[in-house]
């Protein structure tokens, strides 16, 4: 059924000489899914002496902790206990990179919803309810809540990256033929994840304790509970079955409750439950990063680019966590799929207080490329040269080199521009919406292709590693564990498709067990898209070793099954099991103070380009994406449903970024918008009307795991082809009330901003919104 829906949509050609590699296997998890079998960390049995916990969070943004009165709290019916700093028995101080945080606030909160301690009780709604009736004096501290205001009054955090290549930019610019100057954007983003953060802390025998999580990075989690508990990590297992997903959300913040429940039950001895209710996990877990662009930009009259000075800002909140890795990925993005000979590129963490903010799908990259999207629309308005028609001309081509001076190589961005203008039937549309514009005054129309390149590989060096464990059994069954989560991207299902072709076993022999930190030590996070390339290679190494072994046999044995060969195997005593590794090699960069780097940051690059065309309603704000052509390449795909269903979702994941999810923080530091009934993500009714999503043939990748490429993050960026398309929607309407010239449109393009920016006489009655 899934290879008639593959071949009916012209998405991939398959090939069965690779098989199982390569096929559209069914996720393996699928059917469980659907029918409510599979199971998640919420729905581990809860031991008879178990108990469930709730964060005591702060009410204010910036302020001294007083005085804490837990007394009404504990006098509440099933409470049992309240922790704060005072009872933690290792380090209160935290962090995934440095430790620039609390587990709980000692004697200042950061922001609202700022941990000061934890409640438990016999259930979870005693432990919220009583959580909720602690008396916390405070004494108030100036608090800063945006961007602008940290930018105003130099609040940042201590890290400041540059890259630069070519002239001194000041040079470059006024050498520049036409310079542009201007700013963008971005807003911040709720992962929304189904499943909120969740953990299960078991104690054991003396120091032993085992964390049951809902995370994407188990080992960090082994390390932080450790270090809270003032234990060796020997004595923590961290174990994850699969989350509900995580989007990047998991990949660090998660981790705090984990070391709050492990306290807990470290100094109770008993079992102790922490699931975060929607509101307090979107209060406290952090979000994407708001950025703010900054950018003058040189270029010719025929439109090829020259120069680019950009200053780029993120919103980091109250502490380093993953921000530096974000915002240099938002540099390395910064020129998207072009050649620019004059670069200059800056960026700066604005510290506020608001909640920390985290990794999410497309890691700072999304933001960078938005940026620079921004200023190549608006290059063609000045120069009135169609948008493809800039794009094309400033393409990277083979054998140059990036801003960060890597070397571009097998670049497929032309291919790809190419094919999709003639798939998607973009000139040609772009007439018949000319003329519905021509023809409706307060229903508009608009297209926009839009081009990708996204860098692929953790970009610091020492987490481009992965390992692996596999056991054959004497049946010919065979396990296997790696270092990566299982979070619905199907990671386990090509990780089987792996072992199943290198032990030539079919995949109902194969189980993926938990992601087990007693199994496989010291893993990297399931993050950056690489997880299928690391731990499918280091799979791939295991049962190499096991073949090896197994080899002799199989010459001395000739005819036999696997099963059989097994067996003999046993008893003439060869080892069954073999530990796998691998790292990626060549990778790995370091920022230096002059704009010159040392190394390269990525071990291959994925292209794609997607083309959309939406509708607006000029007197309500209100869109709909009539049709959007996806084309990515992936290399050789590992499994092409599961990759386009991964295209599928990043792409409606960002269209929820750059269109309707708007994160409202109040002046006071509150957030409002904390739950579906103030915050919106795309549902069924958003999805495009046509949707077409294409894989790149004969396009294989010698740099990855059976010519393959990683595909979560890098399609995500081109869902602004829907926001760029809405732009040209508004375009078209202020044209018809008069208004001539470019004009900003903030992301994301919320029904209000797109009501305003389609200036008339009902709108000059209002302010702009921010």
């Amino acid at each position: 059924m899934q290879e008639a829906y593959l071949l009916a949509n012209k998405s991939t050609r398959l090939k069965k000489s690779n098989a199982p590699v390569g096929q559209p296997e069914t996720h393996m998890s699928a059917a469980k899914q659907v029918t409510g079998e599979a199971q998640y960390t919420d729905d581990i049995p809860n031991a008879p002496n178990g108990l469930f916990a709730a964060f005591v969070m702060s009410e204010k943004p910036h302020a001294n902790i007083i005085s804490v009165d837990p007394s009404r709290a504990l006098a509440y019916k099933g409470v049992v206990a309240f922790f704060s700093a005072k009872d933690i028995p290792g380090e209160n101080q935290v962090g995934p990179v440095i430790k620039d945080e609390e587990l709980f606030a000692s004697k200042e909160v950061l922001c609202v919803g700022y941990p000061i301690g934890v409640i438990v009780a016999e259930t979870h709604q005693a432990a919220v309810d009583a959580s909720r009736l602690c008396v916390i004096q405070y004494e108030d501290l100036p608090a800063v809540i945006s961007i602008e205001q940290a930018i105003k009054e130099d609040s940042y955090i201590n890290l400041h990256h540059i890259i630069s290549r070519g002239e001194p930019i000041a040079d470059a610019l006024a050498k520049s033929t036409n310079v542009l100057e201007g700013f963008m954007q971005c807003g911040a983003q709720e992962h929304f994840y189904l499943e909120t953060n969740a953990t299960v802390a078991i104690p054991g025998e003396g120091d032993e304790m085992t964390i049951w999580a809902s995370t994407q990075n188990p080992t960090k989690t082994q390390i932080m509970v450790a270090n809270v508990l003032g234990i060796g990590q020997h004595n923590v297992i961290s174990k994850v079955k699969r989350l509900g997903g995580g989007f990047g959300g998991k990949e660090t913040r998660s981790i705090f409750v984990s070391c709050a429940a492990a306290v807990a039950a470290k100094l109770l001895n008993r079992p102790v439950r922490m699931v975060l209710d929607r509101d307090a996990d979107m209060l406290i877990s952090g979000f994407r990063h708001p950025f703010l662009g900054k950018y003058k930009v040189g270029f010719t009259n025929e439109g090829k680019l020259e120069a680019l000075d950009l200053q780029l800002y993120a919103d980091a909140g109250y502490s380093l966590e993953l921000s530096a890795g974000v915002l240099d990925r938002a540099l390395f993005h910064s020129e998207n799929a072009y050649y620019i000979p004059n670069v200059f590129v800056s960026g700066k963490l604005c510290k506020t207080n608001l909640p920390t903010n985290t990794a999410f799908r497309g890691f700072g990259g999304p933001q960078g490329m938005l940026i620079c999207e921004t200023w190549i629309e608006k290059i063609s308005e000045k120069l009135s040269i169609p948008k493809h028609k800039i794009r094309e001309l400033n393409f990277y081509k083979d054998g140059q080199e990036t801003h960060y001076r890597q070397k571009i190589i097998d670049c497929r961005i032309d291919r790809l521009w190419k094919e999709i203008i003639q798939t998607s039937e973009y000139i040609k549309r772009q007439e018949e919406i000319k003329v519905f514009n021509q023809n409706n005054r307060w229903k508009k129309r608009g297209i926009s292709l839009i081009p990708t390149k996204f860098g692929m590989s953790f970009t610091v060096k020492f987490m481009n590693q992965a390992a692996a464990l596999v056991h054959v059994y004497t049946d010919g069954t065979v396990m296997v564990t790696h270092g990566g989560t299982e979070m619905g991207q199907g990671l386990h299902t090509k990780i089987a498709q792996i072992a199943s072709k290198e032990l030539g076993v079919p995949m109902k022999s194969i189980v993926v067990s938990d992601t087990s930190t007693d199994k496989v030590a010291n893993t990297s996070p399931t993050a950056a898209s690489v997880s299928s390339d690391m731990n499918g290679m280091a799979v791939l190494d295991a049962c190499q070793q096991i073949n090896a072994r197994l080899d002799p046999i199989k010459k001395a044995n000739p005819g036999k099954t696997f099963r059989e060969i097994c067996l003999i195997a046993h008893m003439d005593r060869v080892n069954l099991s073999a530990n796998g590794f691998y790292k990626t090699p060549d990778v790995g960069y370091v920022f230096q103070n002059n704009g010159v780097g040392d190394g390269i940051p990525f071990n291959y690059y994925n292209y794609g380009a997607a083309c959309s065309e939406v509708e607006i309603d000029c007197l309500t704000g209100d869109h709909h994406v009539l049709r959007t052509d996806i084309l990515m390449d992936v290399g050789d795909s590992l499994n092409p449903s599961i990759d386009i269903g991964q295209i599928e979702g990043a792409f409606v994941q960002g269209m929820g970024w750059c269109t309707m999810e708007e994160i409202v923080v109040l002046g006071n530091g509150v957030l409002l918008t904390r739950g579906p009934s103030t915050y919106k993500i795309p549902s069924f009714n958003d999805i495009p009307e046509d949707f077409r999503v294409s894989l790149l043939q004969d396009a294989p990748n010698s740099r990855a795991i059976h010519s393959s490429k990683g595909v979560g993050e890098p399609p995500l960026f081109l869902s602004s082809s829907v926001f760029f398309a809405i732009r040209e929607a508004i375009a078209s309407a202020r044209q018809d009330a008069g208004l001539s010239g470019s004009f900003d449109l903030k992301s994301p393009a919320t029904c209000e901003r797109i009501r305003i920016a389609c200036e008339d006489s009902f709108t000059r009655q209002f302010l702009t919104p921010q």
